[in-house]
């Protein structure tokens, strides 16, 4: 990857209002985003879902509709029209800021009118264990869009364009996954639940030439209409791992532009992120959930989590040019399905590992950075109202130590289980160096070195008022308060 101290920020989450307001508000903050040290957006799928102008994207209807037809009961998407998400683009682009569409290519959902065909039940927790014969089904599969008459695409979609539905209106009460008449499961995909090719709704058939033939125009249409410079690959867990590979390979050739990708491969095992990497030639970088989830469980255990061992494990260890770290995202804030949520205290300790450290592209959170607020059902049935602390000054003062200080030789100091440090030593264009220190547990102090003799520095999170100056030889006792993080830079 080619983000040299770049820092993405994913610009949503799961409950933002559907108003229609997010590509304005995005318009407006472009800016003040750029002018912080943010270099990219990943913004949430801009196309139609089943769910009209409340549906957040994932359950993807039209992909040539960005808030431009009569479809779903909205024309509007959740986050706007196309005319605002292309503005918000430009404005963003403008500033400085690439962008990267959220691209689901897994499934479609919400078709217009059913269809007869035929299929064999298999066990939703097992795919390898057919549950009933081979029999007659209906389901919806047939997808025409009527609000946008062929405009872009005069494709239609049928049963034999996809592998499974989960519905069968013959047969309603069924648990199934319906495998389609001469299809198979998808191979190179996660093996959890015996093969994990089936997600939700219509599962595409990566294997008809129909299907990936209209993916690959619907990419350069795509492109040619909003100029996005990357792609942020929605569950590539799912889908024939080849099949990422050969759509970018496709969509770079047409542009001739280096474009971007990185996909969401979310599994705590950093062997099954290997694998994908493998096979996709390393042309596609990956989300390190093994990382957030060894934050989730530093956040919960306190000062009985070693943080030597943080980095354990994690695609960011292994291959940190092929990583995108983060801390928290719209699956893993709470209520939601893959919930793993990074307890608020921890938060200041995690974005310190992923934004003030050389290893990886960072990924800041949109409810980390301005705060959520929201009510939902939980998995229990039970109405929940949630409150998402606001992060937004002490990241905006790690944005700028990244931007300003984070530079040259990175010296580790993970000699402790409840503190650890590190420095940076800077370089000729970005001189002076930066020193780290976190604890989970009580205060504490890393005898580090900074490369700057005789040099005062103070701590720019204001945890720790005193300042600190460094010995002839440019080391120092640099501090931190329990449960906390200090970011050491030279006094101005």
């Amino acid at each position: 990857m080619s983000q040299v101290n770049g820092v993405m920020m994913q610009y949503f989450h799961w409950y933002n209002p559907a108003d229609g307001s997010l590509w304005n508000q995005l318009a407006e903050s472009a800016k003040d985003l750029a002018k912080v040290g943010i270099t990219s957006l990943w913004l949430p799928p801009s196309y139609k879902g089943t769910g009209g102008g409340m549906d957040v994207g994932y359950g993807v209807y039209d992909l040539f509709d960005l808030g431009e037809f009569d479809q779903k009961g909205s024309v509007r998407t959740k986050y706007g029209t196309k005319d605002e998400y292309l503005q918000a683009i430009k404005a963003a682009q403008d500033a400085g800021i690439r962008i990267y569409a959220d691209v689901v290519l897994n499934h479609k959902l919400g078709a217009d009118a059913e269809e007869e065909a035929e299929a064999t039940p298999f066990n939703p927790d097992n795919r390898g264990n057919a549950i009933g014969e081979f029999q007659k089904i209906k389901a919806w599969t047939h997808f025409y869009f009527p609000g946008r008459n062929k405009k872009y695409s005069s494709m239609e979609w049928h049963w034999w364009h996809f592998d499974a539905i989960d519905y069968n209106s013959y047969n309603a009460g069924a648990k199934a996954v319906y495998l389609l008449k001469d299809k198979s499961f998808d191979r190179g995909v996660d093996l959890e639940k015996g093969n994990f090719d089936y997600l939700m709704g219509c599962d595409l058939d990566m294997d008809h030439p129909e299907v990936t033939g209209e993916l690959k125009y619907w990419g350069e249409w795509y492109l040619d209409t909003t100029n996005v410079d990357g792609f942020r690959f929605d569950a590539v867990k799912h889908v024939s791992a080849e099949f990422f590979q050969e759509w970018l390979e496709h969509l770079r050739n047409y542009t001739k532009r280096e474009l971007f990708a990185v996909g969401e491969y979310w599994s705590s095992q950093v062997e099954a992120l290997h694998y994908f990497i493998k096979v996709t030639d390393g042309k596609v970088a990956l989300f390190d959930a093994p990382l957030h989830y060894n934050f989730h469980a530093a956040s919960k255990a306190g000062n009985n989590y070693d943080l030597r061992t943080i980095f354990d494990n994690t695609l960011v260890q292994d291959q940190p040019t092929l990583a995108v770290t983060l801390v928290d995202n719209h699956d893993s804030q709470p209520l939601q399905s893959l919930e793993s949520v990074v307890e608020s205290w921890f938060k200041p300790l995690a974005y310190a590992l992923i934004l003030l450290r050389s290893e990886g592209y960072p990924c800041i959170f949109y409810a980390d950075y301005y705060g959520a607020h929201y009510k939902d059902r939980g998995k229990d049935g039970s109405e929940y109202e949630i409150w998402l602390d606001k992060h937004q000054w002490i990241l905006d003062r790690f944005l700028f130590a990244r931007k300003t200080y984070s530079y040259g030789n990175q010296y580790d100091y993970f000699d402790h289980a409840n503190t650890i440090g590190w420095t940076r030593l800077g370089d000729a264009e970005h001189p002076g160096g930066m020193a780290v220190v976190l604890s989970n547990g009580g205060e504490g102090n890393k005898f580090m070195e900074v490369g700057q003799p005789n040099r005062t520095y103070i701590d720019i999170t204001e945890n720790i008022k005193e300042p600190i100056t460094t010995n002839d030889d440019g080391w120092a006792d640099f501090r931190c308060n329990g449960g906390s993080v200090s970011v050491w830079v030279p006094q101005p």
